[in-house]
Formats: structure tokens, sequence, C-alpha cells
């Protein structure tokens, strides 16, 4: 518990980093799920897959950053690190985190 906070503020600062340089990515999300949301049945199917297509992107992205900063440190802080990363991911964008454990 305790290294969960040691690592929560890194990780807070990071999302918010990721979040300020990945704004029209998440914009595409946001717009990708709503257009899904719209679609009508006949397009529906098209439109899930564009929506999960963009997820893969981000959640991708933001396995990059957590696999950047997790080489940095020894293994097993590293895990350590890549649970707590993956958990507030899973808090801040669930959509992400249905997927980042398996990145």
């Amino acid at each position: 518990m305790i290294f969960r906070r040691r690592f929560a503020d890194l990780i807070a600062r990071q999302l918010d980093v990721f979040a300020v340089d990945e704004t029209a990515l998440l914009a595409e999300v946001r717009e990708a799920e709503q257009a899904y949301n719209r679609a009508e049945r006949d397009e529906a199917e098209e439109k899930y897959g564009d929506y999960v297509d963009i997820v893969e992107t981000a959640t991708e992205a933001l396995a990059d950053m957590r696999d950047r900063f997790s080489r940095t440190l020894d293994e097993h802080d590293a895990a350590e690190y890549e649970a707590a990363f993956n958990r507030a991911v899973k808090r801040r964008w669930p959509p992400f985190g249905l997927e980042i454990e398996n990145r």
C-alpha cells in the first residue's frame, strides 16, 4: 500500500501530461464512441470497429509511456509501478483499462 502511494503522484502527473499531449487522440476516442452510439443498425458494426481501433491506439500510447518509465526501475519496482499505472488508467479512462494489462 505504501508503494502505491509512492507512485501515485508520479502516475497522476504522467496521466495529466498524456491528457494534454494527446488531446486530439482523446477527442477522437470520444467522437468515435459518440458516432457508434448514434449509428443506425446497419452501420453500427463498422462504427464500433472504428471505436475499438482508436481505443487500441490510445491504449498503446499509454502502455508506451508506462513502459518507458518502467525500464528505469529495477524488476520488482517496475512490476509494482506497472500495476499501479494500470489501475490508475482503469480509474481515469475505463475503456483503455480493459486492455492496458495486455500491453
